[in-house]
């Protein structure tokens, strides 16, 4: 790949963010978070001093290697740990455990084969014992507008990767979060469908106006997602810098995650995003 000169200045100090941020208040936060966890191999100290925030409607990717807490940031925000010390708020309000308000998207889509694509949507609202008709008829509606609509009888076996993402994707959304923590979703698939799924799901979480925060160790993918990347340094992890990604080129409007590889700043930020990562190997 061409190395390019870097971009002007778009990486923030880690504890930057816009004024805006300041006046709204953040979907997201996280406040001076510490983890140590214990092992028979002894304590490791997994996060370190960590503080940034989200705005309501904003996409955040999270990029560094291998070990530096990027999917033990999301078990925090998802209530199933809880931090050493510091605080997490979700809306304004600590996290004390699960909060409803979060959708979680894994690696793997996790659709059980027995149920069909419809009832596997379904599956939340029925655990939660949330209004099921209200539930079905949003059901049909995200899988219609996900263009799975002729599929809602199929089982996941006979849906395509993809498919099953998009399924995945309908069954997090019908349970109407505000947060989106994505870990890793599009790892699973070939890298074609890869670039079409990602530039698919970006469309509607944006369309939907959610909050999404999404791990990746794909840097271009990061970017072409995001409003904000967020670089971790590892062992323990912190906080290397925050990148607003903005494409004045394209125009107005935000390009899509696909058109924006395509964008003349793209190479640039990708070239110093790299280059951090690289300090740290």
């Amino acid at each position: 790949m061409q190395v390019q000169p870097p971009l002007p200045a778009t990486a923030l100090p880690a504890t930057a963010f816009p004024a805006a941020a300041r006046t709204v208040p953040p979907a997201v936060e996280f406040r001076d978070v510490h983890l140590h966890y214990f092992t028979d191999k002894g304590e490791t100290h997994a996060l370190s001093g960590i503080s940034f925030t989200v705005r309501k409607g904003e996409f955040i990717s999270l990029v560094g290697q291998s070990g530096c807490g990027k999917s033990t940031m999301l078990s925090l925000l998802a209530g199933l740990i809880r931090p050493t010390s510091g605080e997490i708020l979700i809306n304004g309000r600590p996290v004390s455990g699960p909060p409803p308000e979060v959708g979680f998207m894994l690696q793997q889509d996790s659709l059980f084969e027995w149920r069909t694509i419809l009832d596997n949507v379904l599956l939340g609202p029925e655990v939660r014992g949330m209004d099921m008709m209200a539930a079905h008829h949003r059901a049909e509606r995200l899988l219609k507008s996900y263009g799975l609509g002729q599929f809602m009888g199929h089982r996941p076996t006979e849906l395509s990767g993809g498919m099953r993402q998009r399924a995945a994707l309908a069954r997090t959304m019908c349970m109407q979060p505000d947060l989106l923590l994505l870990d890793e979703p599009f790892s699973a698939l070939d890298f074609q469908t890869r670039l079409s799924i990602a530039d698919e799901i970006g469309a509607i979480i944006r369309s939907e106006g959610k909050t999404a925060i999404l791990v990746t160790h794909d840097i271009p993918e990061a970017i072409a997602m995001a409003d904000r990347v967020i670089v971790l340094a590892p062992r323990p992890g912190r906080l290397r810098s925050i990148h607003e990604i903005r494409f004045p080129s394209a125009g107005d409007t935000r390009p899509g995650a696909f058109a924006a590889r395509e964008a003349a700043e793209f190479q640039g930020y990708f070239n110093r995003i790299w280059g951090e990562m690289e300090d740290h190997a």
